[in-house]
């Protein structure tokens, strides 16, 4: 299957109609272009512009972009100001894709689309863009890990399983900055090339328990970031702590803040009660730098009749009146939001699967030597 038509292709219709196809094509001409001069048809921009286009009304593969692009040229020549009369054959997507960077594509298209983010946020005040470093504090990002399909089981001889951390936005779904897993790593060993002054600066960084480690708290702390971190298995005595705080607190415990938030769809509804307190503050500072304040996170799900709860407990060194600036329940949003709202983690799964990843790596669609799925062009989608 070459094309499909998933349910954000209304949206994104609607997301385009707000952006100049032009200026698409502008911040592409930041890519570098490897290739040599001579015998070059198509430029980068020229590409990687159709490219976009073509992946967020649904086309998975370069066979399926270079026929939607077929069936729209005369609309493509107008809208991108197209030079030539004719447009790339299916080949030279693939061949030109495989010449770039795939890092710095994916920087180029997420500045673009925060860009046009914030000038959306600041309506008809452009003077408003002033002050957009306000806007980038305490923003929730989240770095998750995941080994793409298409690379388990039915990958070529020489094709390695590919293992991608990805930090992302948790609003936007916007994907900021990855990196592949080598054969011989893990997210451990690579989890530094994230946790820059960049990116962790005034801004909120969720992650799954494999990264709940004193380094990563010492290393967040000292940058003047926030992080949210659940404990499990991988940290059995904070676990432990917290489970046994929280079901036996103690009498003289003044610190006791509760919030709950609802949910419905997917025919289930949810409860989700989160418990902080700052009670235990002193007794983990040692361990865990900068911490604020732990939690308790309740999911209570009901389905078909049947009740099924999950307890997380977690810890922050954002302080409770940081906690609840945006309402009561936002440490619990925040938290929903890497963990445990399945709406959220469907829907970037659910980018993935509609963008074709396992399609586009068994095609050998590459990124230089290392498998890299035009699957990543879905992070343009507009989240839901």
């Amino acid at each position: 299957m070459n094309y499909n038509m998933p349910q954000g292709a209304r949206e994104a219709e609607e997301w385009l109609q707000e952006i100049e196809a032009m200026s698409v094509y502008r911040a592409f001409e930041q890519v570098v272009d490897g290739r040599h001069k001579r015998g070059v048809r198509y430029s980068v921009a020229q590409i990687l512009t159709l490219v976009a286009l073509g992946k967020l009304v649904g086309m998975t593969t370069p066979a399926a972009i270079a026929e939607w692009v077929r069936l729209r040229a005369q609309w493509l020549k107008q809208v991108i100001a197209w030079p030539r009369p004719s447009f790339p054959c299916a080949s030279t997507y693939s061949n030109v894709l495989r010449t770039l960077d795939a890092e710095q594509v994916n920087q180029v298209l997420a500045q673009f689309i925060l860009r046009v983010a914030a000038t959306k946020r600041c309506g008809e005040e452009p003077s408003r863009l002033l002050g957009q470093e306000e806007a980038k504090t305490h923003v929730h990002l989240a770095l998750d890990g995941k080994t793409l399909r298409g690379t388990l089981g039915h990958h070529v001889a020489d094709q390695q399983p590919m293992h991608q951390v990805g930090l992302y936005e948790t609003q936007t779904g916007v994907l900021l900055k990855e990196q592949i897993v080598g054969e011989k790593q893990n997210e451990l060993s690579i989890v530094s090339e994230f946790l820059t002054p960049l990116w962790v600066k005034g801004r909120i960084l969720s992650a799954d328990a494999l990264h709940t480690q004193k380094t990563f708290c010492t290393t967040v702390d000292a940058y003047g970031g926030f992080y949210l971190l659940i404990a499990k298995g991988n940290q059995p005595t904070l676990r432990d702590d917290l489970h046994l705080f929280f079901s036996e607190p103690p009498t003289d415990c003044w610190d006791w803040r509760t919030a709950q938030t609802f949910g419905k769809g997917h025919g289930r509804l949810e409860r989700r009660e989160l418990v902080a307190t700052t009670e235990l503050n002193d007794f983990l500072s040692s361990n865990w730098p900068g911490v604020a304040q732990v939690f308790r996170l309740t999911r209570t799900i009901e389905r078909s009749g049947k009740r099924h709860q999950e307890v997380v407990y977690g810890l922050t060194n954002l302080s409770p009146a940081l906690a609840t600036a945006r309402g009561p329940s936002a440490l619990a949003t925040r938290a929903l939001g890497h963990w445990c709202d399945p709406f959220r983690r469907n829907e970037r799964k659910l980018k993935d699967g509609e963008q074709g990843e396992s399609s586009l790596t068994t095609d050998r669609v590459m990124w230089g030597a290392i498998p890299h799925p035009l699957g990543e062009r879905g992070n343009a989608a507009p989240s839901r």
